[in-house]
């Protein structure tokens, strides 16, 4: 009997943070409360507070739960992708297609944290914020570092400017969709991506970008 308490319990909190962040993504962070989940939930306020001691510390769950969800969404699918330019590539390409699949349905929930908390003071929620996105750009800079080593993209390029360049592609295309309800771009970050990369890549690195494509 106590395992499956424990084991209901388990889905019971799976389930509160996956909510928690599908909310998050539209609303933020702020827009969580514990009355608001138990609204969205149909529990009661003492079932989530048993869960939550506090907002901080369920803002701090939704962040790790979305944190699991993106790396499954996004790193993992890239594994097998090699390494250098090919997964960088391929990161990007990973990215959109987990916007194209709202797997949030207010689109990446860690550029909406970005915007809601950068001009906050520190604290634990901002911080855990700020590690989270420093890891994201840290796994694209190792691409970069990667495809230098194997001789892909030119040593004399700053891999943080290159990951950086990349990014704001990528951010650009989670805001200007959702503001405009415009899918096109997607292929207009994509297509940024591929000109950022090709202006860095050698002539072996270019040979492994797709082909360019153009966006009406």
């Amino acid at each position: 009997m106590p395992r499956r308490a424990t084991s209901n319990g388990a889905r019971t909190r799976t389930a509160i943070l996956q909510a928690a962040a599908d909310i998050a993504s539209v609303d933020g962070l702020d827009g969580l409360s514990i009355g608001r989940l138990a609204t969205e939930l149909t529990m009661s306020k003492s079932g989530l507070f048993a869960h939550f001691g506090s907002k901080e510390e369920l803002q701090l769950a939704t962040i790790e739960d979305a944190r699991r969800r993106y790396a499954r969404e996004v790193i993992e699918p890239t594994r097998a992708a090699g390494c250098g330019i090919t997964r960088l590539y391929a990161l990007c390409e990973a990215f959109l297609s987990y916007l194209e699949r709202a797997v949030f349905p207010g689109g990446c929930v860690f550029a909406s944290a970005m915007a809601e908390f950068d001009g906050k003071a520190p604290g634990p929620v901002r911080d855990r914020i700020a590690q989270c996105q420093d890891q994201w750009m840290g796994t694209l800079e190792r691409a970069v570092r990667e495809g230098q080593q194997r001789g892909e993209l030119r040593i004399s390029s700053d891999p943080r400017q290159l990951a950086f360049e990349v990014e704001a592609a990528l951010l650009s295309a989670n805001w200007y969709y959702h503001l405009f309800n415009d899918a096109t771009y997607f292929d207009r970050a994509r297509r940024a991506v591929r000109v950022y990369l090709a202006s860095e890549a050698t002539e072996a690195g270019l040979h492994l970008l797709p082909a360019a494509t153009t966006t009406g």
